[in-house]
Formats: C-alpha cells, sequence, structure tokens
C-alpha cells in the first residue's frame, strides 16, 4: 500500500504518498485555526510582491528601459533573496523574529514605494537587491513560525497550505494590476500599502516564537556528488523560474500587449502550477522520478517553441505560459523530491540549503541571459532562452538515465510541493516529513502481515 497519493481529498493538495486523517481531521483544523493569520498574512504580502515583479516590466516599458537593463534589475531580486537566506537565521537568533519580520517589512514597504521616487536601472537594480532580501528574510521567519505551528501528523497539510496561499497572492496580484496605471505612483503605492498591513494578523496573533534552526549549506562539490541531475538540475530550473517571473512582462511589453495582457500573461504562468502539482506529485510516487523529470522538461520546451512559433497569436501565446509555468513549479518540488533518494537522512538538511543556494545562482544567470538575448534577437527570445533551458535539463535527464540505477519507488522519499520561493526552512521542513511519511508507508505493510 502507497498511501493516499498526490493531492487526493484526504491527504492534501500536494502529498505524495500521505495517510489519510482519518479522525485527525480536528487535529488539523485546529493547526489552521492557529495559522489563518500566517496564511493571510503570506496572501498579503504575495499580493504585493506579485504585483511589484510584474510592474518593473510594465514601469521598465514606459521609462524606456532596455531588455538588458531590466534583466539587470531582474537579476538584482536573486541576488538580495540569496543573501537574505544566508544572512537571516544569524539575524533572527540575534535579535529575534518579531524585530526582523517589522525591520524587513518596513525596508521592503519604503522600498516598493523609492521605485517611482528613483527611475534609473541603477537604482532599481539597488532597491530590487533590498527587496530581495528582505523577502527572503521574511520568508525565513515565517516559515519558521509555520512549521513550528505543525505535527509530524500535520505538517505536509499546513507546507501545502502555504504553498497555496502563496501561489494564489501571486496569481490575485495580476488581478490587482487592472486596477491602476503603471505610469504613475498609484500601483507602487498600492503594493507597499498591501505589505504594510500584511504584517499586523501576524505580529498581533503569532504568540510562540520558534528557535531558528538553518543547517550550513551542503557545498556544490559535495552536492553535485551525491546527485548530479538534482544539483544541475536545480540550477536550470532556477535560471527557467526567475525568467518566467521576472522577464514575463518585459516580454508581454516588448510585443506591444495592455496592461491586462500582461497581467494575464503572467497569471497564466502561476496558474499552471495549481492544475498541473496534483498530476505530477501522483507521478512522481510511482514510477521512475528521472523518466518524469525529462517528461516535464520536454514538456516545457514543448510549450516555448509554441509561445516562439505562433508570433503575434495571442492565445497560443497564453497556452505557453499556461504549460511553461505549470511544469517548472512541480520540476522543483520533483528536483528536491529526487535528490533525497539519493541522501542519507542526516545529510539532507544541509543539502537543502546547497540546493536554494544552487537555485539562486540559476535566478541570477537566467534574466541576464534572457535580456542579452532578447536585446540582440528580438522579444521573442525570451521562448528560445526558455525552451533551450528546459531542453538541456530534459538531455542531462536522459543522460543521467545511463548512469545511474533506478532506485526501487517502494525506497523513494515522498513527494511535497514546494515553490521555488521557499526558504531553506520550508525546504527542510519538507524534507523532514517526506523521510517520515515514507518511512511511514513502508512500516505499514509490515504491521499489516499477519502474523505466523
Amino acid at each position: 500500500m502507497r498511501g493516499c497519493g498526490a493531492g487526493s481529498p484526504s491527504c492534501g493538495l500536494t502529498d505524495g504518498k500521505g495517510e489519510p486523517d482519518g479522525g485527525k481531521g480536528g487535529l488539523m483544523f485546529q493547526v489552521l485555526a492557529g495559522v489563518w493569520a500566517l496564511l493571510l498574512g503570506v496572501v498579503l504580502i504575495m499580493l504585493g510582491n506579485g504585483m511589484h515583479f510584474t510592474l518593473i516590466g510594465l514601469r521598465g516599458g514606459i521609462e524606456g528601459f532596455s531588455a538588458a537593463e531590466l534583466a539587470i534589475v531582474t537579476s538584482g531580486y536573486f541576488i538580495g533573496f540569496l543573501s537574505g537566506a544566508r544572512l537571516s537565521p544569524s539575524l533572527i537568533r540575534r535579535v529575534g523574529h518579531v524585530r526582523v519580520f517589522a525591520a524587513l517589512g518596513s525596508f521592503m514597504s519604503a522600498g516598493l514605494i523609492a521605485f517611482t521616487l528613483l527611475t534609473e536601472p541603477w537604482a532599481w537594480t539597488v532597491l530590487r537587491i533590498l527587496v530581495g532580501f528582505c523577502m527572503s528574510g521574511i520568508y525565513v521567519t515565517a516559515e519558521s513560525w509555520l512549521n513550528n505551528a505543525a505535527t509530524n501528523e500535520t505538517r505536509g497539510k499546513v507546507l501545502s497550505a502555504y504553498m497555496i496561499a502563496q501561489t494564489l497572492g501571486i496569481i490575485g496580484a495580476q488581478g490587482l494590476l487592472t486596477l491602476g496605471d503603471a505610469g504613475t505612483a498609484s500601483l507602487f503605492i498600492g503594493a507597499s500599502i498591501l505589505v504594510s498591513i500584511s504584517f499586523a494578523p501576524i505580529l498581533l496573533t503569532v504568540a510562540r516564537v520558534p528557535a531558528v534552526e538553518v543547517a550550513r549549506p551542503m557545498s556544490l562539490h559535495k552536492l553535485y556528488s551525491g546527485s548530479p541531475l538534482g544539483t544541475v538540475g536545480i540550477f536550470l530550473l532556477g535560471s527557467v523560474y526567475a525568467t518566467q517571473s521576472g522577464m514575463g512582462a518585459v516580454f508581454g511589453t516588448q510585443i506591444g500587449l495592455s496592461a491586462d495582457r500582461i497581467a494575464l500573461f503572467v497569471a497564466m504562468l502561476f496558474a499552471g502550477a495549481l492544475v498541473l502539482q496534483y498530476p505530477i506529485g501522483w507521478l512522481s510516487d510511482r514510477m521512475d522520478r528521472r523518466t518524469l523529470i525529462f517528461g516535464a522538461a520536454v514538456m516545457g520546451a514543448a510549450s516555448c517553441a509554441l509561445g516562439w512559433i505562433n508570433v503575434g497569436g495571442l492565445w497560443p501565446v497564453m497556452a505557453a505560459a499556461f504549460l511553461a509555468g505549470g511544469v517548472t513549479t512541480p520540476l522543483y518540488a520533483l528536483l528536491l523530491a529526487y535528490t533525497n533518494d539519493f541522501l542519507p537522512t542526516e545529510d539532507m538538511p544541509a543539502a537543502s540549503g546547497g540546493l536554494v543556494f544552487t537555485f539562486g545562482l540559476g535566478a541570477i544567470a537566467g534574466p541576464l541571459l534572457t535580456g542579452w538575448a532578447m536585446q540582440g534577437l528580438g522579444p521573442f527570445a525570451f521562448w528560445l532562452v526558455l525552451g533551450g533551458t528546459f531542453a538541456a535539463l530534459a538531455l542531462y535527464a536522459l543522460y543521467r538515465m545511463t548512469q545511474r540505477a533506478t532506485p526501487s519507488v517502494d525506497e523513494t522519499e515522498s513527494y511535497l510541493g514546494v515553490l521555488p520561493t521557499a526558504s531553506p526552512v520550508a525546504v527542510e521542513a519538507a524534507g523532514t516529513w517526506a523521510v517520515e511519511q515514507a518511512e511511514a508507508n513502508r512500516e505499514e505493510p509490515e504491521e499489516a502481515a499477519p502474523s505466523s
């Protein structure tokens, strides 16, 4: 018996092998009742952050920034995010969760307003580094609270609810962009207000302050030795995700889409993940994960070809965004699960930090490469770079199939959907849950076997 499968109603929305809760529904309700303020705050934060991501492309086009300049601005966010993931735990241990949370929120809110005051590429790059650093620290703090509120039995569902709250916030942010004019300061001010008010429900209701213990990241050499496909795949996927989220609006602006259609285009990139997370997660626990990684990457490359070939066609471009974005987030969780399959349990926390760092390096490089290509080859090079990166991932997965034996499906860890924006705290928590869930599933047949 393999549990209830990814995304079944009794397992949580992105669990892989989780057991039905049964009589534990009341416990789950109590846990969610205890973290509702945190989830509400996350939605509000993501509304503000999601608005700012798309606004960069919209306002940058109005200000006449080139694709290369906006690529540097985009990469700045991930430089800050990577720095925050490394430094935030130390800050929290030094001055506490509440102070770090409030301080980073204040800086982020101020940074969002400052975008309209300093409309220069260099200034925007500095501001994006600041916003990225703040968001990373906010994630570390929020995910520490969330993980502390969960138990072994509820952690999978709590993390799933958290990831869904983030995704819905990003999608909802695109709808809010249709309510204002990117050429004025109103939308930036609105994003700043959303971030500011998001901290009220969190800081006024969270009582217990958890300890933050984030393992030192594993070296890239050791990580690669343990899982070459996981390491290379995460790096390439970082490039894909940052290009989609940061350069998608730039692409829409340069091909002449209206602000409403650009918002829809970015929303489609994230909406696809809500639809495809379940089937990919379900398959992940029932087949060779390398085959699934290969198939998802091929689907991503094919969808990018659709977007590139259909020059001037609106709905083929939207469909391409839905499919390309739809496989990106599940691929991230899939690569994390695949890497954990080949690591001892005690190495998983350090590996989580190493994978987040590797993803960040790819996220910095991806927009720079895409911006350079769009500058020289035109806006549809956006799809060319994305498709080429997906293709590289597919080919490397195919190569790795010839280099290592396929592990038994019964010996693999459980799959749990984790967003690429997650900090090492959430990635470690997901890894812990996966190990516990897989061990419970392996013990179940032994307990059910009749005694001789």
